[in-house]
């Protein structure tokens, strides 16, 4: 895996993919995550020209960690990868963890042309709000944790990444709270292989940058939705458990101008297989890049 170093000394795993001269898309990882094979956004993406950008966030992998980072900090990272590919103008996109990194990019990232975030997670002081409201119990433990802070957040993620999780099976049952039956069904073959790789990967060194992505979640993420200017596309499930569809209807009411598809039907998972190519199609138009 191809690194960054950053001018404060910290690197951040990166992986590139698709054709050297197709427009870019930075995509941001869920939670936990980090940038390795993700097929069901890398091959529609390489068939519409893009140029693929990921890396894994502070504290996962190899990436260094940066304690106390938030939501915000993201931009930085982001323009320091850019700097380093010599890139000037880009997409961005972000899934479940990703998006609020993602919303973040619309709002401070100059270069973003338009931004795609699926599945995120609004902020957990929205007003209006029941941030855990619809979430499965894992979630609601989790964040509970995340919001009384790192001495109790840190041991919970501790004991969460000592259970098996290398087979179908031992994910499911990880995840079993949160997964309703129409993401069950689509958890299956290379889709299931490369978030087992994630998950393995993101944690391989330990829990820092999922316990980061938590805390940042529940603390003020550093930038106001409602100065974002940069076209926005918030995709949402009615069946999501990790973050009910009230999370995407807030954003798509909150974010000036933000095209929402709030879809019936369509779980935490299940928008990926069923939907990736019309959300890139919609990525492109946004952006006029075709």
């Amino acid at each position: 895996m191809d690194c960054v170093e950053l001018g404060d000394g910290r690197r951040l795993d990166l992986r590139v993919t698709g054709p050297k001269d197709g427009p870019v898309l930075v995509f941001h990882h869920g939670t936990p995550g980090a940038a390795v094979r993700d097929r069901l956004i890398e091959q529609p993406a390489a068939e519409r020209g893009f140029r693929v950008v990921s890396w894994s966030r502070p504290g996962y992998g190899d990436s260094t960690r940066q304690p106390g980072r938030r939501v915000v900090d993201v931009v930085a990272d982001a323009e320091a990868v850019l700097a380093a590919l010599g890139v000037n103008s880009c997409v961005v996109g972000g899934g479940s963890g990703g998006g609020p990194h993602a919303l973040a990019c619309a709002a401070r990232l100059e270069a973003a042309r338009a931004v795609l975030v699926v599945a995120g997670v609004a902020p957990f002081d929205a007003d209006g709000l029941d941030f855990l409201a619809g979430m499965g119990e894992d979630n609601i433990v989790e964040f509970g944790h995340a919001v009384a802070g790192e001495e109790l957040l840190r041991p919970y993620l501790d004991a969460e990444r000592e259970q098996p999780q290398g087979t179908v099976v031992e994910l499911v049952d990880l995840l079993s709270s949160l997964l309703p039956e129409v993401d069950r069904r689509v958890l299956t073959d290379t889709f299931a292989e490369d978030v087992i790789a994630s998950m393995q990967e993101a944690l391989r060194t330990g829990v820092d940058g999922w316990l980061d992505d938590d805390l940042a979640f529940v603390q003020p993420w550093g930038f106001d939705l409602d100065r974002i200017s940069t076209p926005t596309l918030i995709w949402h499930g009615s069946e999501d458990q990790f973050s009910p569809i009230a999370h995407g209807r807030w954003l798509a009411s909150h974010v000036p101008g933000a095209s929402g598809h709030l879809l019936d039907g369509e779980g935490h998972l299940s928008m990926w297989v069923d939907r990736t190519p019309a959300m890139l199609d919609e990525l492109l138009a946004a952006a006029r890049l075709r």
